[in-house]
Protein backbone atom coordinates (compact mmCIF):
# COMPACT_ATOMS: atom_id res chain seq x y z
CA UNK A 1 0.00 0.00 0.00
CA UNK A 2 1.28 3.69 -0.68
CA UNK A 3 0.82 6.20 2.02
CA UNK A 4 1.84 9.45 1.64
CA UNK A 5 4.59 11.20 4.23
CA UNK A 6 2.12 12.13 7.08
CA UNK A 7 1.62 8.38 8.07
CA UNK A 8 3.74 8.76 11.02
CA UNK A 9 1.15 11.22 12.61
CA UNK A 10 -1.97 8.71 11.92
CA UNK A 11 -0.12 6.13 13.79
CA UNK A 12 0.62 8.47 16.94
CA UNK A 13 -3.10 9.42 16.86
CA UNK A 14 -4.01 5.45 16.04
CA UNK A 15 -2.38 4.41 19.20
CA UNK A 16 -4.16 6.92 21.17
CA UNK A 17 -7.78 5.74 20.24
CA UNK A 18 -6.50 2.53 20.42
CA UNK A 19 -6.16 3.47 23.84
CA UNK A 20 -9.46 4.82 24.34
CA UNK A 21 -10.81 1.64 22.80
CA UNK A 22 -9.30 -0.74 24.49
CA UNK A 23 -10.57 1.37 27.42
CA UNK A 24 -13.83 0.79 26.60
CA UNK A 25 -13.87 -2.52 26.30
CA UNK A 26 -12.55 -4.33 23.01
CA UNK A 27 -11.00 -7.87 22.99
CA UNK A 28 -11.16 -9.36 26.17
CA UNK A 29 -12.87 -6.24 27.68
CA UNK A 30 -15.51 -6.17 25.34
CA UNK A 31 -17.38 -8.53 27.86
CA UNK A 32 -17.25 -5.00 30.14
CA UNK A 33 -18.67 -3.27 27.52
CA UNK A 34 -21.24 -6.16 26.55
CA UNK A 35 -21.83 -6.32 30.63
CA UNK A 36 -22.69 -2.81 30.33
CA UNK A 37 -24.92 -3.10 27.23
CA UNK A 38 -26.45 -6.07 28.66
CA UNK A 39 -27.04 -3.97 32.30
CA UNK A 40 -29.05 -1.21 29.94
CA UNK A 41 -31.42 -4.29 29.00
CA UNK A 42 -32.87 -4.13 32.71
CA UNK A 43 -32.33 -0.64 32.99
CA UNK A 44 -35.16 1.30 34.74
CA UNK A 45 -37.75 3.20 32.59
CA UNK A 46 -36.37 6.54 31.50
CA UNK A 47 -37.22 9.86 33.83
CA UNK A 48 -40.59 11.01 33.10
CA UNK A 49 -40.58 14.45 31.14
CA UNK A 50 -42.03 16.10 34.24
CA UNK A 51 -38.44 14.73 36.44
CA UNK A 52 -36.64 16.31 33.87
CA UNK A 53 -38.20 19.36 33.82
CA UNK A 54 -37.32 19.31 37.96
CA UNK A 55 -33.60 18.21 37.28
CA UNK A 56 -33.11 20.58 34.88
CA UNK A 57 -34.33 23.99 36.44
CA UNK A 58 -32.72 22.58 40.05
CA UNK A 59 -29.35 22.42 38.27
CA UNK A 60 -27.38 25.35 36.52
CA UNK A 61 -24.97 25.72 34.26
CA UNK A 62 -21.29 27.06 35.60
CA UNK A 63 -19.82 27.82 32.46
CA UNK A 64 -19.64 28.52 28.68
CA UNK A 65 -20.83 25.72 26.84
CA UNK A 66 -17.90 23.42 24.89
CA UNK A 67 -18.33 21.28 22.15
CA UNK A 68 -15.64 19.25 20.45
CA UNK A 69 -16.48 18.47 16.79
CA UNK A 70 -15.49 17.64 13.28
CA UNK A 71 -17.25 20.03 11.15
CA UNK A 72 -19.45 23.30 11.38
CA UNK A 73 -16.60 25.04 13.27
CA UNK A 74 -17.14 28.36 11.92
CA UNK A 75 -21.02 28.76 11.66
CA UNK A 76 -22.68 26.25 14.31
CA UNK A 77 -21.71 28.80 17.42
CA UNK A 78 -23.17 32.13 16.09
CA UNK A 79 -26.26 30.02 14.91
CA UNK A 80 -26.49 28.41 18.53
CA UNK A 81 -26.18 31.35 20.27
CA UNK A 82 -28.92 33.16 18.54
CA UNK A 83 -31.61 30.72 18.35
CA UNK A 84 -30.74 29.94 21.96
CA UNK A 85 -28.40 32.84 23.87
CA UNK A 86 -26.12 30.38 25.57
CA UNK A 87 -22.49 31.39 24.79
CA UNK A 88 -20.73 28.39 22.62
CA UNK A 89 -17.25 27.47 22.16
CA UNK A 90 -16.38 24.83 19.98
CA UNK A 91 -13.14 22.85 19.81
CA UNK A 92 -12.15 21.38 16.07
CA UNK A 93 -10.07 18.84 14.91
CA UNK A 94 -10.10 15.69 12.84
CA UNK A 95 -11.81 12.47 14.06
CA UNK A 96 -8.59 11.19 15.58
CA UNK A 97 -7.68 14.31 16.70
CA UNK A 98 -10.88 14.64 19.10
CA UNK A 99 -10.85 11.19 19.84
CA UNK A 100 -7.36 11.35 21.01
CA UNK A 101 -7.90 14.51 22.96
CA UNK A 102 -11.29 13.15 24.74
CA UNK A 103 -9.17 10.44 25.74
CA UNK A 104 -6.48 12.44 26.96
CA UNK A 105 -9.01 14.33 29.05
CA UNK A 106 -10.62 11.41 30.22
CA UNK A 107 -9.89 11.89 34.12
CA UNK A 108 -10.80 15.68 33.79
CA UNK A 109 -12.94 16.16 30.72
CA UNK A 110 -12.79 19.60 29.33
CA UNK A 111 -15.91 19.37 26.34
CA UNK A 112 -19.70 19.24 27.57
CA UNK A 113 -21.44 17.86 23.89
CA UNK A 114 -18.93 16.02 21.32
CA UNK A 115 -20.71 16.29 17.85
CA UNK A 116 -18.86 13.74 15.39
CA UNK A 117 -19.52 11.79 12.31
CA UNK A 118 -17.72 8.92 14.21
CA UNK A 119 -20.91 6.79 15.88
CA UNK A 120 -18.83 3.86 16.35
CA UNK A 121 -16.37 6.10 18.36
CA UNK A 122 -19.02 7.86 20.16
CA UNK A 123 -21.11 4.17 20.78
CA UNK A 124 -17.60 3.15 22.52
CA UNK A 125 -17.57 6.36 25.00
CA UNK A 126 -20.98 5.68 25.99
CA UNK A 127 -20.09 1.82 26.60
CA UNK A 128 -17.52 3.06 28.83
CA UNK A 129 -19.71 5.02 30.94
CA UNK A 130 -18.17 8.35 29.91
CA UNK A 131 -22.11 9.51 28.34
CA UNK A 132 -24.94 10.83 29.51
CA UNK A 133 -27.65 8.57 29.21
CA UNK A 134 -31.23 7.64 29.68
CA UNK A 135 -32.26 11.30 28.47
CA UNK A 136 -34.53 11.93 25.43
CA UNK A 137 -34.65 15.87 23.55
CA UNK A 138 -38.42 16.52 23.01
CA UNK A 139 -38.34 16.57 19.15
CA UNK A 140 -36.35 13.04 19.08
CA UNK A 141 -39.97 11.65 17.72
CA UNK A 142 -39.31 14.19 14.61
CA UNK A 143 -36.32 11.52 13.94
CA UNK A 144 -36.38 10.37 10.32
CA UNK A 145 -36.76 6.45 10.13
CA UNK A 146 -33.73 5.95 8.73
CA UNK A 147 -32.23 8.01 11.98
CA UNK A 148 -34.53 6.39 14.65
CA UNK A 149 -32.30 3.26 13.33
CA UNK A 150 -29.16 4.75 15.26
CA UNK A 151 -30.17 6.16 18.28
CA UNK A 152 -28.76 3.41 21.25
CA UNK A 153 -30.71 1.82 23.27
CA UNK A 154 -29.41 4.11 26.68
CA UNK A 155 -29.89 6.81 24.49
CA UNK A 156 -26.19 8.21 24.76
CA UNK A 157 -26.41 9.95 21.44
CA UNK A 158 -28.30 11.60 19.09
CA UNK A 159 -28.07 11.19 14.94
CA UNK A 160 -27.87 14.68 13.63
CA UNK A 161 -27.25 13.70 9.93
CA UNK A 162 -25.90 11.01 7.67
CA UNK A 163 -24.08 11.13 4.63
CA UNK A 164 -21.42 9.33 2.45
CA UNK A 165 -18.26 8.32 3.77
CA UNK A 166 -17.45 7.40 0.25
CA UNK A 167 -18.99 7.53 -2.90
CA UNK A 168 -17.42 6.20 -6.45
CA UNK A 169 -15.46 9.39 -8.24
CA UNK A 170 -13.36 9.40 -11.32
CA UNK A 171 -11.44 12.00 -13.37
CA UNK A 172 -13.11 12.37 -16.98
CA UNK A 173 -9.81 13.23 -18.35
CA UNK A 174 -8.31 9.85 -17.38
CA UNK A 175 -11.35 7.69 -16.97
CA UNK A 176 -14.06 6.89 -20.04
CA UNK A 177 -17.46 6.65 -18.61
CA UNK A 178 -18.08 3.06 -19.88
CA UNK A 179 -14.65 1.82 -18.29
CA UNK A 180 -15.26 3.56 -14.96
CA UNK A 181 -15.80 1.41 -11.53
CA UNK A 182 -19.81 1.32 -10.86
CA UNK A 183 -19.47 -0.68 -7.92
CA UNK A 184 -17.19 -0.71 -5.00
CA UNK A 185 -15.32 -4.92 -6.18
CA UNK A 186 -14.73 -3.30 -9.31
CA UNK A 187 -11.81 -1.28 -7.62
CA UNK A 188 -9.47 -4.37 -7.27
CA UNK A 189 -9.96 -4.91 -11.24
CA UNK A 190 -6.17 -5.00 -12.55
CA UNK A 191 -7.28 -2.41 -15.32
CA UNK A 192 -7.08 0.64 -12.96
CA UNK A 193 -4.01 -0.77 -10.88
CA UNK A 194 -1.99 2.49 -9.23
CA UNK A 195 -5.03 5.13 -9.72
CA UNK A 196 -7.19 4.66 -6.71
CA UNK A 197 -6.97 6.36 -3.46
CA UNK A 198 -9.27 7.01 -0.15
CA UNK A 199 -9.10 8.35 3.18
CA UNK A 200 -7.19 6.66 5.96
CA UNK A 201 -9.59 5.00 8.81
CA UNK A 202 -7.16 5.99 11.60
CA UNK A 203 -7.15 9.37 10.84
CA UNK A 204 -9.99 10.83 9.04
CA UNK A 205 -13.76 10.56 10.56
CA UNK A 206 -15.66 9.15 8.44
CA UNK A 207 -13.08 6.85 6.94
CA UNK A 208 -13.58 3.90 9.76
CA UNK A 209 -17.10 4.34 9.01
CA UNK A 210 -16.39 3.73 5.63
CA UNK A 211 -14.40 0.64 6.26
CA UNK A 212 -16.55 -1.19 9.36
CA UNK A 213 -19.06 -1.48 6.47
CA UNK A 214 -17.34 -3.49 4.26
CA UNK A 215 -15.80 -5.86 7.73
CA UNK A 216 -19.50 -6.27 8.26
CA UNK A 217 -20.64 -7.37 5.32
CA UNK A 218 -17.53 -9.71 4.58
CA UNK A 219 -16.60 -10.99 8.42
CA UNK A 220 -13.04 -9.80 9.03
CA UNK A 221 -11.34 -12.20 7.19
CA UNK A 222 -13.14 -11.38 4.42
CA UNK A 223 -13.15 -7.13 4.74
CA UNK A 224 -9.26 -8.03 5.32
CA UNK A 225 -9.27 -10.00 1.85
CA UNK A 226 -11.28 -7.25 0.11
CA UNK A 227 -9.18 -4.21 1.07
CA UNK A 228 -5.70 -6.39 0.89
CA UNK A 229 -7.08 -7.03 -2.90
CA UNK A 230 -7.19 -3.30 -3.70
CA UNK A 231 -3.76 -2.72 -1.98
CA UNK A 232 -2.31 -5.44 -4.20
CA UNK A 233 -3.62 -3.22 -7.06
CA UNK A 234 -1.77 -0.03 -5.63
CA UNK A 235 -4.70 1.73 -3.23
CA UNK A 236 -3.27 5.23 -1.90
CA UNK A 237 -4.37 5.81 1.66
CA UNK A 238 -4.17 9.69 2.27
CA UNK A 239 -4.84 11.30 5.80
CA UNK A 240 -8.20 12.95 5.07
CA UNK A 241 -11.01 13.34 2.22
CA UNK A 242 -8.92 16.96 1.36
CA UNK A 243 -5.64 15.12 0.44
CA UNK A 244 -7.69 12.78 -1.69
CA UNK A 245 -9.15 15.81 -3.53
CA UNK A 246 -5.78 17.54 -4.01
CA UNK A 247 -4.28 14.04 -5.20
CA UNK A 248 -7.37 13.87 -8.03
CA UNK A 249 -6.72 17.33 -8.91
CA UNK A 250 -3.19 16.66 -9.25
CA UNK A 251 -3.80 13.52 -11.49
CA UNK A 252 -1.73 11.85 -8.78
CA UNK A 253 -5.06 9.60 -8.88
CA UNK A 254 -7.93 9.09 -11.40
CA UNK A 255 -10.49 7.42 -9.04
CA UNK A 256 -11.40 7.46 -5.40
CA UNK A 257 -13.58 6.59 -2.42
CA UNK A 258 -14.49 10.05 -1.78
CA UNK A 259 -17.12 11.46 1.02
CA UNK A 260 -19.28 13.18 -0.63
CA UNK A 261 -19.58 16.58 0.50
CA UNK A 262 -15.63 16.80 -1.07
CA UNK A 263 -16.98 15.38 -4.15
CA UNK A 264 -19.37 17.39 -4.96
CA UNK A 265 -17.58 20.24 -4.03
CA UNK A 266 -15.26 19.30 -6.75
CA UNK A 267 -18.02 18.86 -9.21
CA UNK A 268 -19.06 22.45 -8.32
CA UNK A 269 -15.75 23.78 -8.76
CA UNK A 270 -15.68 22.12 -12.48
CA UNK A 271 -13.22 20.05 -11.85
CA UNK A 272 -13.37 17.09 -14.40
CA UNK A 273 -15.11 14.76 -12.41
CA UNK A 274 -18.11 12.54 -12.07
CA UNK A 275 -19.54 10.79 -8.74
CA UNK A 276 -21.69 6.79 -9.16
CA UNK A 277 -23.74 6.36 -6.55
CA UNK A 278 -23.07 2.35 -6.70
CA UNK A 279 -26.19 -0.08 -6.51
CA UNK A 280 -25.18 -1.68 -3.46
CA UNK A 281 -24.94 1.27 -1.33
CA UNK A 282 -22.51 3.78 -0.21
CA UNK A 283 -21.24 3.24 3.12
CA UNK A 284 -22.37 5.85 5.91
CA UNK A 285 -20.81 7.80 8.40
CA UNK A 286 -23.43 9.08 11.23
CA UNK A 287 -23.01 12.16 12.54
CA UNK A 288 -24.07 12.04 16.41
CA UNK A 289 -24.39 14.57 19.33
CA UNK A 290 -23.62 13.32 22.96
CA UNK A 291 -23.41 14.92 26.26
CA UNK A 292 -20.39 14.21 28.59
CA UNK A 293 -22.16 12.70 31.85
CA UNK A 294 -20.66 14.87 34.34
CA UNK A 295 -21.13 18.24 32.08
CA UNK A 296 -21.26 21.65 34.35
CA UNK A 297 -23.42 22.92 31.53
CA UNK A 298 -26.39 20.34 31.54
CA UNK A 299 -28.70 23.27 30.51
CA UNK A 300 -27.02 24.17 27.62
CA UNK A 301 -25.88 21.27 26.15
CA UNK A 302 -29.61 19.61 26.16
CA UNK A 303 -30.56 23.08 24.37
CA UNK A 304 -27.62 22.05 22.08
CA UNK A 305 -29.28 18.99 21.15
CA UNK A 306 -32.62 20.17 20.58
CA UNK A 307 -31.21 23.06 18.41
CA UNK A 308 -29.02 20.30 16.26
CA UNK A 309 -32.77 18.75 15.91
CA UNK A 310 -34.68 21.17 15.25
CA UNK A 311 -35.00 21.22 11.46
CA UNK A 312 -34.68 24.76 10.95
CA UNK A 313 -30.96 24.41 12.29
CA UNK A 314 -30.29 21.11 9.92
CA UNK A 315 -31.79 23.11 6.79
CA UNK A 316 -29.46 25.99 7.87
CA UNK A 317 -26.16 23.34 7.74
CA UNK A 318 -27.11 22.26 4.39
CA UNK A 319 -27.81 25.69 3.39
CA UNK A 320 -24.23 27.38 5.13
CA UNK A 321 -22.34 24.82 6.02
CA UNK A 322 -19.46 23.53 4.57
CA UNK A 323 -19.75 19.80 4.81
CA UNK A 324 -23.63 20.33 3.27
CA UNK A 325 -24.00 17.32 1.47
CA UNK A 326 -25.69 14.78 4.11
CA UNK A 327 -29.18 13.47 4.15
CA UNK A 328 -30.94 15.21 6.99
CA UNK A 329 -32.01 12.92 10.85
CA UNK A 330 -35.55 14.96 10.77
CA UNK A 331 -38.45 15.54 8.63
CA UNK A 332 -39.02 18.75 7.09
CA UNK A 333 -35.58 19.58 5.52
CA UNK A 334 -34.63 19.73 2.32
CA UNK A 335 -31.22 18.16 1.06
CA UNK A 336 -29.16 19.71 -1.71
CA UNK A 337 -31.10 19.65 -4.86
CA UNK A 338 -27.93 18.35 -6.82
CA UNK A 339 -27.76 15.21 -4.13
CA UNK A 340 -28.80 11.97 -5.69
CA UNK A 341 -32.10 11.33 -5.38
CA UNK A 342 -31.73 7.61 -5.16
CA UNK A 343 -28.37 7.95 -3.03
CA UNK A 344 -28.72 5.12 -1.07
CA UNK A 345 -26.85 4.97 2.38
CA UNK A 346 -25.68 1.60 4.44
CA UNK A 347 -24.16 1.92 7.57
CA UNK A 348 -22.47 -1.15 10.04
CA UNK A 349 -24.21 -1.26 13.13
CA UNK A 350 -22.57 0.70 15.74
CA UNK A 351 -22.16 -1.86 18.96
CA UNK A 352 -20.22 -4.00 16.07
CA UNK A 353 -18.00 -1.32 14.41
CA UNK A 354 -17.06 0.19 17.90
CA UNK A 355 -15.95 -3.43 19.51
CA UNK A 356 -13.86 -4.00 16.33
CA UNK A 357 -12.40 -0.59 15.45
CA UNK A 358 -8.96 -1.14 17.41
CA UNK A 359 -8.63 -4.45 15.66
CA UNK A 360 -9.53 -3.05 11.81
CA UNK A 361 -7.69 0.05 12.39
CA UNK A 362 -4.64 -1.78 13.59
CA UNK A 363 -5.17 -3.74 10.66
CA UNK A 364 -4.68 -0.75 8.20
CA UNK A 365 -1.82 0.54 10.29
CA UNK A 366 0.20 -3.23 9.64
CA UNK A 367 -0.43 -2.68 6.08
CA UNK A 368 1.28 0.47 6.26
CA UNK A 369 4.36 -0.40 7.17
CA UNK A 370 4.61 -3.94 5.30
Amino acid sequence: MKTNGKRWLGTVLLAGLMALTAACGNGNAGNTNKGAANAGNTQTTAPTEEAQATETAATEDKGTLTVYLNDFDSIIAPLFEEATGYKLEVVAGNGAEIMSRVEAEKGNPHWDVIWLDAMPSIYGLGASGQLLEGWSPNNVANLTDFAKAFVPEKQWYVPTGAHAAGVIVYNKDKVKAEDAPKSWEDFSNAKYKNMIGMADPAIAAPAYPFVSWFFKEKTNDGGQTFFSSLMDNGLRVYPKNPNVVKALAAGEISIAALQESNAYAMKNDNEPIEIIWPAEGAPASVRVAAIQKDTKNPNAAKAFIEFLLDPKTQQALIDQGDESYFQPSVNGVNAKQDRAADAKLVAADASWASENEAAIKQWFADQSVK
